[in-house]
């Protein structure tokens, strides 16, 4: 076989199996969407569940998603920038820091139900926060820092070592170059990554399941204090989030319109992570023309 033939063979055996992974995603999605979408409405995002009878919403529930996704994003976000900025901007060539990076790929690539048990015996059990907001958020932070760490650290990485000799060459010391010259430069990398992982945390459930709990009191939308168990900013309720809810009542099977109402709630998650991605390529680009003057 000549070298010609071999080339071609090669590249439509790509081309089947790109072809296949395609399809495959595109039919998943379609099927979610096809039989979510009709049963969406205002009423259905806004409403609360209802158990034993039918015509109840996700409104809790979605809102207890994005509540836990902004209180783990403001936790880890933060943790992630800072582990960042030092293992690419200050940490030596040294054994310790490969210990460290290796610890942070292995971490990433923890089950999440393992650290959903990990924070249910820390954090609900020893620390005391019982199912609630505070735990889920912790663990979740747990959950997602690894990988955010790994992607603002890459962000970091591909910024050219001549930006950093400019700034030395500018008089600026080395924190002056990261916070004036590395950072506004990697800022479309970062909130690429930030975004994707968001969509990876607003789906998740295992985590969740024995932190935030599986329930969805009902809450008061007039009372905003924090303090207050019944308010919605409350971070020691209970919270029963959207991929939560989806789990719950397929296993439970005591709601009689479990079909649609899982249908429905499947066609959100999935519509939210793909804004999400859609959004972190779009905003990235836009962010990258603005800093860049590309």
């Amino acid at each position: 076989m000549n070298a010609k033939t071999s080339d071609k063979i090669a590249t439509a055996i790509i081309y089947v199996i790109t072809a296949t992974v395609a399809i495959i995603l595109v039919a998943m999605l379609a099927f979610i969407l096809v039989r979510g979408v009709p049963h969406l409405s205002w009423h259905f995002l806004t409403s609360p569940a209802r158990s034993f009878e039918a015509g109840g919403g996700i409104g809790i529930q979605l809102f207890n998603s994005f509540y836990l996704l902004i209180l783990a994003m403001l936790i880890s976000f933060p943790i992630a920038l800072g582990a960042a900025i030092y293992l690419n901007e200050y940490a030596p060539k040294a054994a310790w820091v490969s210990v460290i990076r290796t610890a942070i790929e292995i971490l990433s690539s923890l089950p999440s139900v393992v650290v959903g048990l990990f924070g249910f015996l820390l954090f609900v059990v020893q620390f005391k926060f019982g199912f609630s907001i505070l735990s889920g958020a912790v663990a979740l932070t747990i959950f997602n820092l690894p990988l955010l760490t790994r992607s603002i650290e890459t962000s970091l990485a591909q910024i050219p070592d001549l930006q950093r000799q400019a700034g030395a060459a500018l008089g600026l010391s080395r924190w002056e170059t990261v916070i004036h010259v590395i950072l506004p430069a990697a800022v479309p990398s970062i909130v690429t990554g930030v975004i994707l992982s968001s969509g990876r945390v607003f789906g998740e459930a295992a985590a969740l399941i024995y932190t935030a709990g599986q329930s969805a009191p009902a809450l008061n939308f007039t009372d905003w204090n924090p303090f207050n168990i019944s308010s919605p900013l409350s971070p020691m309720r209970p919270a029963e989030t959207l991929a939560v809810h989806i789990w719950k009542i397929n296993s439970e099977g005591i709601m009689p319109d479990v079909t649609l109402v899982s249908a429905g709630a499947s066609a959100v998650l999935i519509i939210v992570v793909l804004i999400f991605n859609v959004s972190a390529r779009r905003i990235g680009a836009h962010l990258y023309k603005r800093l860049t003057s590309s």
